[in-house]
């Protein structure tokens, strides 16, 4: 069970600090201040779930996770592309859509794979994936 809490924790870590940095890259373009609440909202429950997230690897005795450097450089150069194209709110909700859907679908994957990790850990991952759900629907109005 231990492993794949671990696992599981590292991975929630890891996407956590994807969609922290991705929201932080964007929020100095956006214009509307709806679209703007949504992203703040959103960086401040990750913040809490990656604080969380932390706390439980540490009681673990584990370290946590920063994503792989290629998919972090491929997000860096997808945002920095959109927003030199054509900044604009929409650009940003669908970049923040996109990343999105790519967190929900690794988090779940992660939840089937690691089907030995904690009750604890798996409910924390759940609710990082409510946090996503919860940014995709605020970013639905501005697409």
């Amino acid at each position: 069970m231990e492993t794949d809490t671990i696992k599981l924790l590292r991975e929630c870590n890891a996407g956590i600090k994807m969609g922290e940095d991705a929201i932080k890259q964007v929020l100095p373009h956006v214009k509307n201040n709806d679209l703007r609440q949504a992203l703040h909202i959103c960086k401040n429950s990750h913040a809490s779930l990656g604080d969380e997230t932390h706390r439980l690897l540490l009681s673990h005795g584990a370290n946590t996770k920063d994503a792989h450097p290629m998919a972090r450089a491929m997000s860096n150069m997808k945002i920095n592309t959109t927003m030199l194209m054509k900044e604009s709110d929409n650009k940003i909700a669908s970049l923040m859509t996109d990343g999105c859907d790519m967190g929900i679908k690794s988090l779940n994957k992660y939840l089937n794979r690691y089907k030995n990790a904690s009750d604890e850990a798996k409910n924390l991952t759940k609710r990082v994936i409510a946090s996503e759900e919860f940014l995709e629907g605020k970013m639905r109005k501005f697409l």
